[in-house]
């Protein structure tokens, strides 16, 4: 029996069919978009000014790519910068036929070396803000949510490897077909005492905001207290595309929900999120996605008063430098 040879090796120009052709033999999944073509690789990934040849690690039998692995890093606090302190292997993907495990390890293991080369001291697996550089709209949803539950293998690969969840997130969703405001006696004062304002593609926070959300139409509502003549809440809605298309669903992400502290337990995000909630809708959303750490007890209860239903979860794993 002829005993098979695996090469490994960095990216090349001519890998992006062969790496689209890996992603769409995924196992079909609700976190994955399907069918994937080397243009969108080359919006959602290789254009990307952080992208860097040397962390997208390809696995090879007889000259054909067979598996890839992504490793990448997040911003520095200011969202200026790339920092290489943490890094991530971003997603990690075997083609369907190929049943060799050890492939996955091999990747691993040089996922991790070609972080802890540029300084890295932590690694994790799967994307989750601010290790988010890449896939956004690809994997996931509103947010790069670690890795799906929905999606085990991908999970049973690092914790193999010597990984330990980190943390949990919980995914969302809220039909909108039948959207009815909730608490609407509660928000009464909320209502009179603010605006609601919209604001079409805001700009970005930092040049990391800029570069991970370009090509995504956004929509950003804040509520301003014409007492104080300030903003006291905000929160973002954006297409989730191409998961959206894969779907079959008009669908948003939800992001960024922010209350002022000075203003929280007042039902203002209630009387934001009914508000912002409406309009999507009348611009032809049917489905509204959000993401929220599991720990966030107090954020789970708003959603879950507004209608939102858990649909998967996730978690990000991590593992120390040796």
């Amino acid at each position: 029996m002829r005993r098979v040879v695996y090469q490994f090796r960095s990216f090349r120009n001519a890998d992006p069919p062969h790496l689209a052709a890996i992603w769409n033999s995924q196992p079909p999944s609700r976190g994955i978009a399907q069918p994937i073509n080397p243009q969108l690789l080359e919006l959602c990934v290789f254009s990307r000014q952080f992208f860097d040849p040397a962390g997208m690690i390809i696995a090879e039998r007889e000259g054909v790519p067979i598996g890839f692995a992504h490793a990448a890093f997040g911003p520095d606090e200011t969202g200026a910068r790339v920092d290489t302190s943490l890094g991530s292997t971003q997603v990690l993907m075997l083609r369907s036929d190929v049943t060799d495990e050890a492939v996955a390890d091999e990747l691993i293991a040089r996922s991790e070396a070609y972080q802890k080369s540029r300084g890295a001291t932590v690694h994790y697996a799967g994307g989750i803000r601010p290790l988010d550089a890449f896939y956004l709209g690809m994997y996931g949803g509103s947010e790069l949510p670690g890795l799906l539950d929905s999606t085990p293998h991908q999970a049973e690969r690092f914790i193999r490897n010597g990984y330990d969840p980190a943390g949990r997130v919980i995914v969302l969703h809220r039909e909108l077909a039948r959207f009815r405001s909730a608490g609407a006696r509660d928000v009464r004062v909320v209502r009179r005492e603010t605006d609601l304002e919209q604001t079409y593609l805001p700009p970005a926070k930092s040049w990391w905001e800029a570069c991970v959300t370009c090509g995504h139409d956004r929509i950003r509502f804040a509520l301003r207290h014409r007492a104080e003549k300030r903003e006291i809440a905000s929160v973002t809605y954006w297409d989730i595309e191409p998961l959206a298309s894969a779907w079959g669903i008009p669908t948003v992400g939800l992001v960024d929900l922010y209350v002022d502290p000075s203003h929280r337990r007042h039902k203002v995000a209630t009387h934001l999120l009914n508000e912002s909630l409406r309009v999507v809708q009348r611009r032809g959303a049917s489905i509204v996605e959000a993401q929220v750490m599991a720990e966030n007890t107090n954020a789970l209860a708003l959603y879950d008063s507004l209608g939102f239903t858990p649909i998967d979860s996730g978690a990000i794993y991590r593992r120390h430098a040796d």
